[in-house]
């Protein structure tokens, strides 16, 4: 299956108005953001797990990275409530569930070979750091040139014209943010490759999303 498949290609899509995709597990549906490739496949999805929902124990060859969304995800390792940041690294193995139910933003097989930090951060708890008048950001991890943070503008922020050199992803997690092509309510993700210029990017009404960066090669 291929969806978005180009990364040099920008990408856009209002997750909300999406369908659900029934997984192989029952209890367990995607909106599928990007995908290349079947069952095992490198991919961006919205996940729903119903309450009780449970996937067997798997191996992440290429590693998971995740945000919840809503309600409490759960594994052997612990629970992860809405606001949780987690990454597990290439070779780690879970068994995950949720007995209430819960919505995840996840990345599959993305990560570097060599990027093997486990990450858990609740970020309910994390602080944000002023980076320009009225835009704040919450780093999560960096590795390499890929950085992953929760950035945060106030109504009042000054915009900004910003050029994303490798590229930047984000999911608007709360609030509104606008640009010179459009406005983009809480649920929107977008995927701008390397050297694609955003200007007069700013959230009237206040927002905060999930941004990574570095990580897109160069647009076409």
């Amino acid at each position: 299956m291929q969806i978005n498949k180009d990364l040099s290609l920008p990408a856009i899509a209002q997750t909300d108005e999406l369908a659900w995709q029934p997984s192989p597990i029952p209890g367990v549906a995607r909106r599928m953001l990007d995908r290349d490739g079947g069952e095992v496949a490198r991919a961006t999805s919205i996940v729903r797990y119903d309450a009780g929902g449970n996937f067997p124990g798997h191996e992440h060859a290429r590693g998971e990275e995740f945000f919840v969304l809503e309600g409490v995800f759960a594994d052997e390792h612990g629970e992860y409530p809405a606001g949780t940041y987690v990454r597990n690294p290439p070779g780690s193995y879970h068994e995950p569930a949720s007995e209430a139910g819960c919505v995840l933003f996840v990345k599959l097989r993305q990560f570097a070979p060599d990027d093997l930090a486990r990450v858990r951060i609740d970020t309910r708890a994390r602080p944000f750091v002023t980076i320009e008048d009225g835009w704040a950001q919450c780093d999560l991890h960096r590795f390499g040139t890929e950085a992953v943070s929760l950035m945060r503008v106030r109504p009042d922020a000054p915009a900004r014209d910003l050029v994303w050199p490798g590229g930047a992803e984000l999911l608007v997690l709360d609030g509104e943010l606008t640009d010179e092509n459009g406005h983009y309510p809480a649920g929107t993700w977008l995927r701008l490759p390397g050297g694609t210029r955003q200007a007069s990017l700013s959230a009237p009404e206040g927002a905060r999303c999930y941004l990574k960066t570095g990580h897109l090669p160069p647009k076409r």
